[in-house]
């Protein structure tokens, strides 16, 4: 069942890398339709006018539930690890973040994604960043080795989230910090919503309870666990309208239902540590 999903989530990330579809987490020129550009998107979740200037033209796809850039504090000479970097749009960020001293890495298991991240740094001559095609339960990079761990609307998409902070924990140095943007439920979903292969591969249907992901990431080591912000997650709005129609059409939910199921998606930016 893991790797169906993965298949699933790859498939439907490859098809956003190539513009042939969006997802609600993820874009091109009008994601979810509803007059939402990915510029609009990066800015309603925490990026600025300055942020969006500052990375090459097509590493933001409109992907994401947050600015865990933000969250991460980043000084020169750090060395940082994106878990699903998708087209770089992060990694740049935090590339400018870090100097020429510092040193960014991108992992994600979609070579589409890792292609197009590769030509965004060559286009934007970002030589402390490289792309690393791999998977979040089992990454490419060595023990001890990271200063800090981004992750943008991407653990949720794992169908092994234990493994996931295992792994982070694990390639981070000791004190090493992890700050995630992520879609975690206040409730549990309605079954038909749960089984969804589009509310899947949009942040909704593998998303845990707020209170499950919060016990595994304590579960993994990690310490000072701090919720920075909870807020409602911007694709179950009513902007978001026509891919929230192909989600409860293929749920067979009437729209009353979907509106109660999406109160309790939320965006939850959070902090927390390894243990010096």
């Amino acid at each position: 069942m893991n790797e169906k999903i993965k298949k699933q989530v790859r498939e439907g990330y490859g098809r956003i890398a190539r513009g042939e579809d969006f997802s609600c987490c993820g874009g091109g020129s009008s994601c979810c339709g509803g007059g939402l550009s990915s510029r609009g998107i990066a800015e309603k979740i925490g990026y600025s006018p300055a942020d969006l200037e500052q990375v090459p033209e097509g590493a933001n796809l409109g992907l994401g539930c947050g600015n865990p850039v933000a969250l991460a504090a980043l000084a020169e000479g750090q060395t940082v690890l994106d878990l699903g970097s998708g087209a770089g749009f992060d990694c740049f960020l935090a590339a400018r973040a870090v100097g020429p001293t510092g040193r960014v890495i991108g992992v994600d298991m979609t070579p589409e994604m890792i292609a197009k991240a590769r030509t965004n740094a060559e286009r934007a001559k970002a030589r402390n960043v490289e792309f690393r095609l791999g998977e979040i339960e089992a990454l490419p990079v060595a023990d001890g080795t990271i200063d800090v761990i981004l992750s943008n609307c991407v653990i949720n998409l794992s169908p092994d989230k234990t493994r996931v902070f295992a792994e982070a924990y694990r390639v981070l140095k000791p004190g090493g910090v992890l700050a995630v943007s992520d879609i975690v439920l206040q409730k549990p979903l309605p079954p038909a919503l749960a089984s969804s292969v589009s509310a899947y591969v949009g942040c909704i249907a593998g998303a845990s309870l707020k209170e499950d992901y919060l016990a595994l990431l304590e579960a993994a080591g990690f310490a000072a666990v701090e919720v920075v912000e909870e807020t409602p997650f911007y694709a179950m709005e009513e902007s978001a309208d026509p891919l929230l129609k192909k989600i409860r059409e293929e749920a067979g939910l009437s729209e009353r239902e979907l509106e109660e199921a999406a109160q309790s998606v939320v965006s939850l930016k959070l902090r927390a540590r390894k243990a010096p």
